[in-house]
């Protein structure tokens, strides 16, 4: 064209992370599961919960590693998963003697990799190990029950997530991706072409390069002055304009090649642009976040506890705790609920509303309203014996 643009469509590429809308997706995903509070708890043969002291809830609850914080841990290894299908994580010990001469584990931090390529080998024993290689030229062989290995979409191949090879799938998504890319092309093409040329000035005589210049610099001088809209020319001058009609894409069909990628990650339009309802947030954790949320846990559970330790009730739980999305009426309809049983300390109550703790604030109270299914026939025999005074089971008056 003649102000040097060129309307060629270059090719969107194989990289999914290349779309904005991908790169949002996975950043809403990400985001909220970085605010959950994993915990090493016990569960004993009732169902009390008790939460040990030791080193897992300690790196668990400000920095898993040196370098990162719980949140940041978190949010990598959400990026990690999307980004290869598989994110490997792998826990750093060491063996502290007991005083009954065995040895239990120490960890002492938690370190997602990022390998390029990674292989599954078996010894003569038929132990599982993976050797992972890394850009900076090493490689490392690990015994595969010491890693955290989180898979995404597993399915054809037996040990790694995404397709046969152990790779991302995205064959699908990427069709999507390249007929929005082609279309946000096109929409900036037309917007240029548009305000680009407005007509074509005919020079009825022969003139050379600086005498067109200065014919182009008169009319344009012309155009200027002109507030009536009409324009002086002399019989040299012809003005013919150009009726450009660049056609767009409708925003229905936008709204369609965007949504297919929002459904691709399970991440709705309301939750995207962050103007969620209750209700529409619950379906989000529900449909995407939980499985998610599920997964942490048992994973890090059966690789961090030997099989007696899982017998005993240590598992590792990642709480979804901080509920202050939810509107004021949902907070006071879970305050009641959640209060009236004693499920939640007065301090618990107060952070709920945003308050600051306070002294003595750790107790519970519960209502009075309620009691045991078991003791119902009995209360209630006892108030019929007090109504009639008395006299046995012989109905109240």
């Amino acid at each position: 064209m003649l102000n040097g643009y060129t309307p060629i469509f270059s090719q969107f590429g194989d990289n999914i992370y290349a779309s904005d809308v991908v790169q949002n997706c996975i950043d809403v995903i990400a985001t909220e599961i970085s605010k959950l509070q994993p915990r090493h708890i016990r569960v004993d043969s009732s169902g009390m919960q008790t939460s040990p002291k030791g080193s897992l809830n300690r790196l668990f609850e400000f920095a898993p590693n040196e370098l990162m914080t719980t949140r940041e841990f978190l949010e990598k290894v959400v990026w990690l998963l999307f980004l290869n299908y598989n994110v490997f994580i792998y826990p750093t010990y060491e063996f502290v003697k007991q005083n009954n001469g065995s040895e239990t584990r120490n960890y002492t931090g938690f370190y997602p990799l990022n390998p390029y390529q990674v292989d599954f080998v078996q010894d003569s024993s038929n132990k599982l190990f993976v050797k992972m290689y890394f850009r900076s030229g090493e490689s490392f062989t690990l015994p595969y029950s010491d890693v955290i290995h989180i898979r995404k979409k597993f399915s054809v191949n037996e040990v790694m997530g995404g397709g046969m090879n152990g790779q991302p799938d995205n064959v699908a998504l990427l069709k999507v991706l390249q007929i929005n890319d082609s279309v946000l092309q096109g929409l900036e093409k037309g917007i240029k072409t548009s305000l680009s040329i407005r007509g074509i000035l005919k020079i009825s005589t022969l003139l050379d390069d600086g005498a067109q210049r200065l014919e182009r610099e008169r009319f344009e001088k012309l155009m200027k002055s002109g507030e009536s809209g009409i324009l002086p020319m002399d019989l040299k001058g012809e003005y013919t304009p150009l009726n450009l009609d660049p056609k767009f894409v409708d925003k229905d069909t936008l709204a369609f090649l965007k949504s297919s990628v929002q459904e691709w990650y399970g991440v709705s339009l309301a939750i995207l642009s962050r103007d969620y309802t209750d209700e529409q947030y619950q379906a989000f954790y529900e449909s995407t976040l939980e499985p998610l949320v599920i997964g942490l846990g048992q994973v890090f559970s059966k690789t961090l506890f030997t099989p007696r330790e899982l017998d005993v009730g240590n598992k590792i739980v990642f709480y979804h705790k901080d509920m202050m999305y939810l509107s004021t009426s949902a907070k006071l309809n879970l305050l009641k609920t959640a209060g009236e049983q004693g499920l939640l300390t007065d301090n618990q109550k107060l952070a709920l509303l945003g308050y600051p703790p306070i002294e003595g604030g750790d107790k519970r109270t519960m209502s009075l309203n309620y009691i045991d299914v078991n003791l119902a026939n009995a209360y209630q025999m006892g108030r019929t014996n007090t109504t009639n005074g008395g006299k046995g089971d012989e109905p109240a008056k």
